[in-house]
């Protein structure tokens, strides 16, 4: 699926901490009926055969929706379950190796916290950025603040188009406007939500406020 900007309006990333009442494939299918315009498939614990395995049918799920599958950080689990492309982070491969092996479809977002990896990142070939946390994360206690100056900053410095990762939600999207992000990436304000294709659906209009203003 070839990239577009619009794609990152509002980026959903799986948390298998709330599976239960649903299984993580019915959770993602609510989450693509709100509105998400993109999935990234986390996994920290799956042995590499299952995380294929379940890469495959998420991809399934995301077609049907036209939305493009995201793997985070395992290249070889978005090349082999034929996934639209993957999400590294700054500890994770380098962009420029990961660029070399894949088509020119294939989608590459990198983890940004400073201007000069920003410009390191497009450099090398990534379509996008995720920069953050803008929040305090429940999902990562340990992320590193920036600020709203500093978003800018960083999203300025590029041509590439960035998403804001950490904390976001509903309640606080609105305090990022004005920092000429494509979008926002979440994990708890979708999947932790009581009903996630509502909450997705009341997030996405928040986000095409923020962004449009």
């Amino acid at each position: 699926m070839k990239f577009n900007e619009n794609m990152l309006l509002l980026y959903a990333v799986t948390d298998r901490a709330w599976v239960g009442k649903q299984t993580l494939l019915e959770q993602i299918e609510d989450a693509l009926k709100g509105g998400a315009t993109i999935v990234q498939l986390r996994e920290k614990k799956l042995d590499e055969d299952s995380f294929i395995e379940e890469a495959i049918q998420v991809r399934e799920l995301c077609y049907k929706y036209n939305v493009p599958l995201i793997i985070n950080d395992n290249v070889e689990v978005a090349l082999k379950s034929g996934a639209d492309g993957v999400h590294v982070g700054i500890e994770d491969a380098p962009v420029a190796e990961i660029r070399k092996r894949v088509s020119a479809d294939f989608i590459i977002g990198a983890t940004c916290k400073t201007v000069e990896q920003a410009k390191i990142a497009e450099a090398a070939g990534a379509d996008y950025m995720g920069v953050g946390a803008v929040f305090p994360s429940p999902t990562k206690n340990n992320a590193v603040r920036i600020t709203n100056e500093q978003l800018r900053e960083i999203v300025s410095s590029v041509s590439i188009p960035a998403v804001a990762i950490g904390g976001i939600s509903c309640d606080n999207v609105c305090e990022i406007k004005g920092s000429f992000v494509s979008g926002v990436a979440v994990v708890s304000a979708i999947f932790g939500a009581e009903d996630i294709e509502k909450a997705t659906a009341l997030l996405k209009e928040r986000v095409k406020s923020m962004v449009e203003e």
